[in-house]
């Protein structure tokens, strides 16, 4: 009975330690509490299993406590396995609204272009003359990848792209489909010579490619040229002013061999460059498709004009020929016109400042008539053309197509003059005739009287320097009062300082009815001034009457104070934007 009365009393005392809920009502609250978690179905049985951990159940107490056990582990699995699920939830739709808030490489190439206030185009990237620094253009080489359709690339006149061109060579292979690269006055270094030669393979679609007025590339075109893949689509190569040297010649003559699809080559102002053009002109041979080349001061001589003779009968294409300002090439014309005559398809020949001989000009005389295709032909600054007894400028008949006639400067006789304007008369699509500086016009022009009433097309004229007079100007303007010069644009009557006032208001009250004119200059000679005469009224009256007037040189023309108000005022009163050069 002891015993029994002691069970009994232990029971009792352990019954007071509980508390006054039941077993049963834990549950529940347990069961109730995970109802009112969401996204959580199972129960937690662990935390039931401890409660009941303290009593006495047993035999199978053991069993019992490592299936708990087990339970616990696998509970504690499962939860851990929901607690990384609902993390990596989270963590994407964290990465979601981050890429929702971050712009795309659309808008990060828009906001790029209007940064440096350019209109977005995906396929034409023109950032010339952007003061572009070399952030600008390690951000640009950044956005490469998002402009795969990106056909051109112009960083022309930005001195910081040089040295960091390579940064944006190495991500080229994003713009498969380059087709134009612009490079002008950009301060190219050695280093940029060699990555842009690198980048040649990655862009096999490009097609032009100018370098011009780069100064370091000269003797280090190799580098740039060494890696061009044969069969390369490049048709125009511009390497104007980069101080290249013999040596570099050497190297352009070898690419020559893996571009025949070249069409436009030019190597103006490189005054080095002559003494390898016999070693040029050989491998010009190599593209037969060259259109247009350009070989501007380039230091030739005598022996060069004749190799590049040779090099003319494989370039049937040929449509423009610039030997200009090469002065020792003077006197090497008689062995080296032999192929000139057969470039049929030539439209474009300029020999300014070439010191040709009176032997030249007799050579000439038989060739250029014979170059049945030529628009333009410019002989200023030889005057040989002026003296000469050889009737060049007369045989300019047998060119019907001839649309500008550069003349200036070529001590043009009365003779000479006489037979160019006979000449002009057969030449119905003449544009532009100039005539400056030749001063046996001034009070001649009556000569070119027949010519300048046919001349229906002329749009431009100039004689500037020609001693011009009184009588000049009216002839002028009584073409003008029959409807002659209908379409002139550009009118240069500078350093003409023997007009006088009288002949000025003649011309100015004529002048309204050039209704296309945009360019006029009456400006006098640097060495001079002179006051404005009455004419100045009429000048002004006339500007009210000329709508496309754009430019009015009047440099040294002494105005009054009244005067000069009066032009500071006139494109306010009038609404005009004219550039007054005084």
């Amino acid at each position: 009975m002891e015993k029994t009365d002691d069970i009994q009393s232990c029971q009792n005392e352990h019954e007071e330690d509980i508390p006054t809920s039941s077993p049963f009502d834990f549950v529940m609250k347990q069961f109730q509490g995970k109802q009112s978690s969401p996204g959580k179905r199972k129960d937690r049985p662990s935390a039931i299993k401890k409660f009941f951990r303290g009593f006495d159940f047993g035999k199978s107490e053991g069993r019992d406590r490592r299936e708990t056990e087990e339970t616990e582990i696998n509970n504690s699995e499962a939860d851990d396995q929901s607690e990384k699920q609902d993390l990596s939830v989270e963590d994407g739709l964290s990465h979601h609204i981050s890429e929702a808030e971050s712009p795309s490489g659309e808008q990060r190439f828009n906001q790029f272009m209007q940064k440096l206030g350019k209109k977005p185009n995906s396929k034409n990237v023109d950032l010339n003359n952007c003061a572009l620094s070399a952030a600008d253009v390690t951000e640009l080489a950044s956005l490469l990848p998002f402009l795969p359709e990106l056909e051109e690339i112009n960083l022309s006149w930005n001195g910081c792209v040089g040295g960091t061109l390579k940064a944006l060579t190495v991500h080229l292979h994003h713009v498969n489909l380059l087709k134009v690269l612009r490079l002008n006055s950009c301060r190219l270094t050695a280093e940029d010579v060699t990555s842009l030669g690198e980048a040649f393979e990655i862009v096999p679609q490009l097609e032009e490619l100018d370098l011009s007025w780069n100064s370091s590339i000269g003797g280090k075109l190799s580098l740039l040229t060494k890696k061009l893949p044969k069969g390369c689509k490049i048709k125009l190569l511009k390497i104007t002013d980069c101080n290249l040297t013999a040596k570099d010649g050497e190297s352009l003559a070898e690419i020559l061999n893996v571009i025949p699809k070249l069409e436009v080559l030019d190597l103006s102002i490189n005054k080095h460059i002559g003494c390898s053009m016999k070693v040029i002109a050989q491998d010009l041979k190599n593209v037969p498709g060259l259109k247009e080349l350009n070989l501007h001061m380039c230091g030739l001589k005598q022996d060069s004009l004749q190799g590049l003779d040779t090099a003319l009968q494989h370039l049937a294409e040929l449509r423009k020929l610039d030997i200009s300002c090469n002065k020792e090439i003077g006197g090497g014309f008689k062995g080296s016109t032999a192929h000139l005559a057969s470039l049929k398809n030539l439209e474009v020949l300029d020999l300014h400042q070439c010191c040709v001989t009176e032997e030249d000009m007799t050579v000439l005389s038989q060739v250029i008539p014979l170059l049945s295709s030529l628009q333009e032909l410019n002989l200023s600054s030889n005057k040989n053309v002026g003296v000469s007894s050889d009737p060049l400028l007369g045989r300019l008949r047998f060119l019907p197509k001839l649309k500008s006639v550069a003349i200036s400067n070529c001590c043009l006789h009365e003779e000479s003059f006489s037979s160019l304007a006979e000449a002009a008369l057969h030449l119905p699509e003449l544009e532009i005739l100039d005539l400056s500086w030749n001063k046996c016009v001034g009070g001649n022009l009556k000569l070119l009287w027949g010519a300048l009433k046919l001349a229906t097309e002329i749009q431009v004229l100039r004689l500037s320097s020609c001693n011009l007079v009184a009588e000049d100007l009216a002839l002028l303007t009584l073409l003008m009062q029959d409807g002659h010069l209908a379409r002139l644009r550009k009118l240069d009557l500078s350093y003409n300082n023997n007009i006088s006032d009288e002949g000025w208001v003649i011309f100015c009250q004529g002048l309204a009815v050039f209704k296309e004119l945009s360019e006029l200059d009456v400006s006098l000679r640097p060495s001079s001034c002179r006051d404005c005469g009455t004419w100045f009224s009429e000048l002004l009256a006339a500007l009210t009457k000329l709508p496309a007037l754009a430019d009015l040189g009047m440099q040294r023309w002494v105005l009054s104070e009244s005067q000069r108000k009066r032009l500071e005022s006139f494109n306010r009163d009038n609404k005009r934007n004219i550039r007054f050069d005084c």
